[in-house]
């Protein structure tokens, strides 16, 4: 489904220029977010009014998802319940539970965005619709779910080291997770992202030091691309597998085959997302014990830990909101606070 992006003033050219413009200016999980997004708004709008999505939209259409959006369906029959069954069978839509307040201002954005695209004003910026939004979020707020069931802190991630062994798929595996939990936990699209020339080797004989490059993070882009630090035995296990797997230019970790040849094109997410699950159960851990986010969430919870102040772990994470890194910190067990041994 193609984005809306059409202000009604543009030629044909000029519209196919902009949308272009979009798709290269804007991550490829922010495009498939709004996809996604722009899917479910145009199959609720034609199940709830039998019509498609109009721009700009209506304001009774508006507050008509937001209230359709804030209760529990399983429990009131009716034209809501009805909308809401037809996303669920054409997949769309999980179950008839509220969705989490979050899902629901992420739709909302998305709207927004789109009425922007067209250079129009979003109904959700009416006064009674933005307050009809905020009673909603009071009245489902529910504790935020984490992004992985369980950190992957330092133990668990040993256990999961001490399962690669030096074949092509071991050593890739060992670079891959070592790299992205000890330069500050980075996400699963950031991993597979980098290419060999984002590796920076000049310091490497000198001070024993990588620079990496994240061309595009989900809190910067290529304008502001960070370069961070990876040394000791991260830096030793990317080196090794540059070298054995002779990786001189393009996507820095690749698939492996079955007869472990390394292939040439780029590991997909999903794909790291295999690794992740697959060295946890060699560990003797539950595949489902922590997804690849749990790198990020390992990484500021030892961070906390072992006492690392958190301006010190952000800066490696990158986090743009030190409430949010703050998390990570609050959910230690209390007694393991380094702060609890101040006198010995």
């Amino acid at each position: 489904m193609s984005l809306p992006v059409s202000p009604a003033h543009l030629s044909p050219a000029d519209e196919a220029a902009l949308a272009e413009l979009y798709r290269r200016g804007t991550p490829a999980n922010t495009i498939r977010a709004w996809e996604r997004d722009l899917a479910y708004l145009s199959a609720w709008k034609l199940a709830a009014f039998g019509a498609p999505l109009a721009w700009p939209e209506a304001e009774s259409v508006a507050l008509r998802f937001i209230l359709d959006h804030s209760v529990d369906l399983t429990l009131a029959p009716g034209p809501a319940r009805d909308a809401a069954q037809t996303l669920v069978e054409a997949g769309l839509r999980r179950t008839l539970d509220c969705p989490a307040p979050a899902t629901l201002d992420r739709r909302i954005a998305s709207w927004r965005a789109f009425h922007r695209m067209k250079n129009l004003q979003s109904p959700f910026d009416a006064p009674l619709i933005a307050e009809a939004r905020g009673r909603a979020r009071r009245a489902a707020a529910r504790p935020p779910a984490p992004k992985s069931a369980r950190p992957i802190t330092r133990p668990v991630l040993e256990a999961m080291l001490a399962s690669c062994d030096n074949s092509h798929r071991g050593l890739r595996d060992r670079a891959a997770l070592m790299l992205g939990w000890a330069s500050g936990g980075r996400r699963r699209s950031e991993i597979v992202a980098l290419n060999r020339d984002d590796l920076d080797l000049a310091e490497w004989a000198g001070k024993g030091l990588i620079r990496l490059r994240l061309l595009t993070t989900k809190t910067t882009g290529p304008g502001q691309a960070p370069r961070l630090p990876l040394k000791g035995r991260p830096a030793r296990a990317v080196l090794h597998w540059l070298t054995l797997a002779r990786i001189e230019a393009g996507p820095l970790f690749r698939p492996v085959s079955l007869s472990d040849r390394v292939l040439p094109r780029r590991l997909t997410a999903e794909g790291f997302r295999g690794i992740v699950r697959h060295r946890l159960e060699l560990a003797g851990y539950p595949p489902d014990f922590a997804s690849a986010h749990g790198l990020r969430a390992g990484f500021l919870t030892q961070a906390a830990l072992d006492g690392a102040p958190l301006q010190a772990a952000m800066q490696l994470s990158l986090h743009r909101s030190a409430a949010q890194a703050q998390r990570y910190y609050a959910d230690i067990e209390i007694a393991d606070n380094p702060a609890a041994d101040l006198l010995g």
